[in-house]
């Protein structure tokens, strides 16, 4: 687990301003770091960079950047190769020096060109200098793990895994992408390939970026729903045969996850899947395995109990803290820092927390993400059944609802979830039902024009489900851009690397073999996840309502927060701004401080909007003290 960073530039960027930017992820890789520039065609040069967390392979064999035997070929990389010991067996003829994942890719590159990505099963993002071919590249993982942005000015680019590196590079503005903020007021994240900067974008998941001699081309070697299509052509039907390669494939992806030359353990919230996880890592290992878990003093949102308990169960090595609000609250002003553009997800605070409590023993953690995506986990995946089953009745309230009553029409009387309902008319957003209070705030925010706050792109997923349709869509925006994201930058922030054996390539594309009422049984979220886990743990210990994690944030923005919020929503202070609608935007955070306890429609019930509006706010005074 590292940061990355480079440059193919005719701009003369000096090996001291790329250590600058190298040093600004010191927190993704403390314990080494390298700096090179080749020179190259056309008056370009390359700069490679890469900050060190020693996970495989600690000695100096490791460094990066790393060279090919023959001086081809040079790589930075940022991730975990989970293969790299068959793949390395397959390509013994290659002469190696060292034992850790990265040479393997250079091997590997040499053996099968570009193509070799498809071979490599892990979390990455890479940056490989061919001096044959005279070809930059830059490589994502599948689903979007490991983080990697550029910035194209004009024939040159600039890449990264934060968006650091780039605020340290000689020429660089960071003007503000306005087209994408009400989107990011809706959403709570930027998705990619948009960032919140001009002419700088996240690098799609499944992605590889070629520059040839200024020429940018970027091809997808693995795709969501184009995977889904290919692979949900040949389902098992048989739910015991589906169960046991399931298991089986899990186990698989625990175990590799396991390997490390670094102290190793587990997020344990108690939920199914770090259940699930936890109880298999301790199947693979013989002393018990080191479990981690956060609690609340507010017992509305604490699981600790849980987790304690399972634990106990399965004769974990457990490490508890019980977080005060303070705690969490403490943890705001660091939210710019650690995660570079605006981001919103307040359980970003629970999981800066939780690292911190690993990092104390681990340099490793596993974890359950991806469950709730690929097996059909999350709550409005439930709703969104009961509104399929309510389409046509929909359809039928929508046309009555055109009818003129008084000054209005019928509609405007419904009842807020039937309107819902009718209103969900457009084919391209049909699973993102959502209150147009929501979306008629974010977007009166910002003026000019915006990007739509729903992803119009569902009919890229020709699937009659809308559970399946929703989870396709958010395996490719809220998975990476959302969770994965917030994970990362929470680790990072302790320099711990998050390890998550269900978004293993070979589970994920076996998920897509598996019948969706094999997931969704009979009203029951990801049953077959649960009967697996049901082999190790008691069911009673795991059946409960799904939590999370939670930040009293309403609380925050009426007490300790309120002051600024409201300096932040001045209309003084919004004009020389000039990114918000100055009346709307002051108009809006005055009627939700005063009147929030009112009820729908008062704009008191729009708690995430204002709290992406004062992220946003306190990004952009950070943002502006650095400058």
């Amino acid at each position: 687990m590292c940061g990355i960073c480079g440059y193919i530039s005719r701009n003369q960027i000096t090996k001291e301003q790329l250590r600058i930017m190298n040093d600004t992820m010191y927190h993704r890789g403390p314990n080494d770091s390298g700096v090179e520039i080749y020179p190259f065609r056309d008056g370009y040069n390359v700069g490679f960079a890469q900050r060190r967390l020693s996970i495989m392979d600690l000695s100096p064999l490791g460094h990066q950047p790393m060279h090919s035997d023959n001086r081809r070929v040079s790589v930075i990389f940022n991730g975990e190769i989970y293969n790299f010991q068959e793949l390395k067996q397959e390509l013994s003829d290659y002469p190696f020096k060292s034992n850790c994942d990265t040479e393997v890719i250079i091997a590997a590159y040499l053996r099968w060109g570009i193509r070799c990505v498809e071979r490599l099963h892990g979390m990455f993002a890479i940056a490989i200098f061919d001096r044959e071919s005279d070809d930059v590249y830059l490589i994502r993982d599948r689903i979007g793990k490991k983080p990697l942005y550029y910035w194209q000015n004009g024939t040159n680019l600039v890449f990264g895994s934060e968006l650091k590196p780039f605020m340290k590079c000689p020429g660089f503005k960071g003007i503000i992408r306005k087209d994408v903020l009400s989107r990011y007021l809706y959403q709570q994240y930027i998705n990619a390939p948009d960032s919140i900067f001009e002419d700088v974008y996240k690098l799609e998941p499944g992605c590889i970026l070629q520059f040839h001699l200024g020429d940018i081309k970027i091809t997808k070697y693995w795709d969501v729903h184009r995977v889904y299509d290919r692979e949900s052509a040949h389902q098992v039907q048989s739910y015991e045969e589906a169960r046991a390669e399931l298991k089986k494939r899990l186990q698989k992806a625990v175990a590799d996850r396991m390997i490390a030359d670094v102290p190793l353990g587990i997020f344990l919230s108690g939920g199914y899947d770090s259940s699930l996880i936890t109880a298999m890592a301790q199947e693979h290992s013989e002393m018990p395995v080191k479990t981690f878990s956060i609690g609340f003093e507010d017992k509305r949102y604490n699981e600790a109990d849980y987790a304690r308990a399972i634990a106990r169960h399965l004769g974990t090595d457990h490490t508890e803290m019980i977080i005060s609000e303070k705690q969490m609250f403490d943890l705001v002003d660091s939210i710019p820092h650690y995660f570079d553009e605006p981001f919103a997800d307040d359980s970003e605070i629970p999981t800066m927390l939780v690292s911190e409590v690993a990092r104390k023993k681990v340099t490793v953690a596993l974890s359950g993400d991806g469950g709730d995506e690929f097996f059909c986990g999350y709550n409005y995946y439930e709703k969104l059944a009961q509104a399929q089953k309510l389409e046509l009745p929909g359809l039928l309230a929508y046309y009555a609802g055109q009818l003129p009553i008084g000054k209005g029409h019928l509609i405007d009387r419904y009842p807020r979830a039937m309107r819902l309902i009718a209103e969900n008319r457009d084919p391209a957003t049909k699973v993102q039902i959502a209150s147009d209070l929501y979306i008629d705030a974010a977007e009166k925010f910002v003026p000019g024009g915006q990007l739509p706050c729903k992803y119009p792109v569902e009919e890229a997923y020709p699937i009659s489900n809308w559970q399946v349709r929703r989870m396709l869509l958010d395996m490719d925006t809220y998975l990476p851009g959302d969770i994965l994201c917030k994970v990362d930058r929470a680790s990072m922030k302790y320099s711990l690397e998050a390890r998550s054996p269900i978004m293993d390539t070979a589970v994920m594309e076996y998920s897509y073999r598996i019948p969706h009422r094999f997931k969704y049984c009979h009203g029951d979220k990801k049953h077959i996840l649960k009967d697996i886990a049901w082999d190790y743990i008691p069911k009673e210990l795991l059946e409960r309502p799904k939590t999370g994690f939670s930040v009293p944030i309403d609380k925050w923005l009426r007490g300790p927060l309120r002051e600024r919020l409201i300096d932040y929503s001045s209309t003084e202070y919004l004009r020389r701004q000039n990114i918000f609608d100055p009346e709307y935007a002051a108009r809006f955070i005055s009627d939700y401080l005063v009147r929030g306890d009112e009820g729908p429609g008062t704009g008191g019930n729009l708690s995430g909007v204002a709290w992406s509006f004062f992220v946003f706010q306190q990004w952009y005074e950070y943002e502006q003290y650095k400058k």
